[in-house]
């Protein structure tokens, strides 16, 4: 019997909007412990395939599995279940909840999924720390930087030991210090924490962090380059 795949796989999706294809018979595969950056033009449809990466939107065809469950096969409050469990999400604002501390931020994804209390302020407190921003634990949101605030939703995004972590253009909203800052301990998550990571973006200086590049193109995706120098096309 084959190991059960962990990570996040995508096989033959297929997605319209309005009679145009965004993904024609995409397949993307990233294991826990690798990461992915993905590329192209605005309207390529990287968003929708981080959409269905999620099980927030439901491909037209194709399947997603991850840590080997089919989450397309599933009715839309067991795919919020998987989601809450399983996958970390980095969007470009970071989409944190103004009237929340940034611990309580960090801390609701845990709280919501039944984790002791207790717990999970430890850890996010640790998962602050970690990032370099416990000084911002009890403040206001309003007033972090964009960098703080980035480092906020990544600590968010881990606090429930997810297998997989999908970011929306992570750094786009950051002057190019920071953006390196948080892309650099972006990058270091699948190796510190065992998990997938699929980044989104523009920058060609974030994705050449990825273990590879793809480029969406025709609703597919294509071989960029790996940080080895190899093409890899899985």
């Amino acid at each position: 019997m084959p190991p059960t795949p962990t990570g996040v796989h995508a096989r033959d999706l297929y997605y319209t909007i309005a009679g145009r294809v965004i993904l024609n018979s995409l397949t993307l595969h990233v294991d826990r412990g690798e990461s992915v950056a993905i590329t192209g033009p605005s309207g390529c449809g990287k968003s929708t395939l981080l959409s269905c990466l999620a099980g927030l939107t439901p491909p037209d065809r194709g399947t997603v599995t991850v840590d080997g469950q089919d989450v397309t096969a599933l009715p839309p409050g067991r795919r919020a279940a998987v989601r809450l469990s399983t996958i970390g999400m980095v969007y470009q604002f970071g989409e944190l909840l103004p009237e929340l501390s940034p611990l309580e931020n960090v801390a609701l994804p845990a709280l919501m999924a039944g984790t002791p209390a207790s717990e999970t302020y430890a850890r996010a407190e640790s998962l602050l720390n970690d990032l370099g921003v416990a000084s911002v634990i009890g403040t206001d949101c309003g007033s972090l930087s964009g960098g703080e605030r980035q480092r906020v939703a990544v600590a968010r995004a881990l606090i429930g030991k997810p297998r997989v972590i999908l970011a929306d253009e992570p750094t786009g909203a950051l002057d190019g210090e920071t953006s390196d800052n948080v892309a650099d301990l972006l990058f270091a998550l699948p190796a510190a924490h065992g998990c997938a990571l699929v980044v989104v973006t523009h920058n060609p200086d974030v994705a050449a962090r990825a273990d590879r590049v793809l480029a969406v193109r025709e609703g597919r995706l294509h071989p960029v380059h790996e940080s080895n120098g190899a093409v890899n096309q899985r």
